[in-house]
C-alpha cells in the first residue's frame, strides 16, 4: 500500500519545515514547495536519511503555471495528494503611511494569492476524488490590529476568510478545510522582529504602548507546536471539523 501524500508550501524553514517532519514521522510521503532551493533540499536530504519519501520542488506559488505544474508532478511522482498544508508566507513590517505599493502587493500576492492558487490546483483534484484535507496556516494577527503590520494582518484576515469559503464549497465533496492561526512562534520571521536578545521576553510580557497583549502561558510557541495542531486537523480524529480557525497562541488574543 502506498504512503499517503502531503504537500506543504513554505517548507524550507519554520512552521512549514516542522509540518514536513511531523507528517513524515507518521508515514507520509512529503512534497515540499519553497523558493529557497538550498534550504529546501537540505530538509529533503534530512527526511530521506530517515527513510522518508520526500520530493522538493522550487516553486513560486505566485505563478499559477508553475504551481499547477508542481501539483501535477507531485501527483505523478508520489501519488494523489491527501493533505495540503499552506504554510508559505512573508511579513514586511512598516507603517501604513510609509508603506510602498510593491510591499503591499507582494504581501498579498504570497500570503493570500499563493494560498488561493495552490488550494485551487489541489482542491480540483480532491473534489474529483471526493476526499482530502486542506489546512492553511494563518495568524492570530488576522483578528487583532497590529502596529506596523497592516499588510500582513490584512492578508492573513483575507486568507482566513478565503479558507472558510473554500471549506463551504468543498463540503459537498467531503473535503475538509481548516485554519491554524499561530501567535508568536520561534521562527526566522519572528526573530527578525526582535531588536535584541531580550526580544522573546518582551514578546511574552507584551507592550501596552504598542497595544499588544502578552502571552498568558508565558512561552513562545515552537514550530512543532503548530505542526501538531496542523496534524490534528488533518487527521481522522478531526473528521467532523471543517471551516474552523484553531488559535494556537498561548492565549495571547484572549480568544478574540
Amino acid at each position: 500500500m502506498s504512503a499517503p501524500v502531503l504537500l506543504v508550501t513554505g517548507a524550507a524553514q519554520g512552521i512549514g519545515a516542522a509540518v514536513a517532519h511531523r507528517f513524515a514521522s507518521e508515514g507520509y510521503a512529503v512534497a515540499l514547495l519553497d523558493r529557497q532551493r538550498k534550504a529546501l533540499y537540505s530538509i529533503v536530504g534530512t527526511l530521506e536519511a530517515k527513510g522518508c519519501q520526500a520530493l522538493g520542488l522550487t516553486v513560486d506559488i505566485v505563478d499559477s503555471h508553475d504551481t499547477e505544474n508542481a501539483v501535477t508532478r507531485v501527483e505523478h511522482e508520489l501519488g494523489p495528494i491527501k493533505v495540503l498544508v499552506n504554510a508559505a508566507g512573508i511579513l514586511l513590517p512598516g507603517t501604513i503611511l510609509d508603506y510602498s505599493d510593491d510591499d503591499w502587493d507582494t504581501t498579498f500576492a504570497i500570503n493570500a494569492g499563493g494560498v488561493f492558487k495552490v488550494s485551487r490546483a489541489v482542491a480540483r483534484r480532491m473534489a474529483a476524488r471526493r476526499q482530502g484535507t486542506i489546512v492553511t496556516v494563518s495568524s492570530n494577527a488576522a483578528a487583532i490590529p497590529r502596529l506596523g503590520m497592516a499588510a500582513y494582518a490584512a492578508s492573513k484576515a483575507a486568507v482566513t476568510h478565503f479558507s472558510h469559503c473554500l471549506a463551504l464549497e468543498m463540503a459537498e465533496y467531503g473535503v475538509r478545510c481548516n485554519v491554524v492561526s499561530p501567535g508568536s512562534t520561534d521562527t526566522p520571521m519572528q526573530r527578525a522582529l526582535w531588536a535584541d536578545q531580550n526580544g522573546e521576553a518582551k514578546t511574552i510580557a507584551g507592550s501596552p504602548g504598542q497595544w499588544k497583549l502578552g502571552i498568558p502561558l508565558a512561552r513562545i510557541a515552537t514550530p512543532s507546536d503548530i505542526a501538531d495542531a496542523v496534524f490534528f486537523l488533518a487527521s481522522a480524529q478531526a473528521r467532523h471539523i471543517t471551516m474552523h480557525d484553531l488559535r494556537v497562541d498561548g492565549g495571547a488574543t484572549l480568544s478574540a
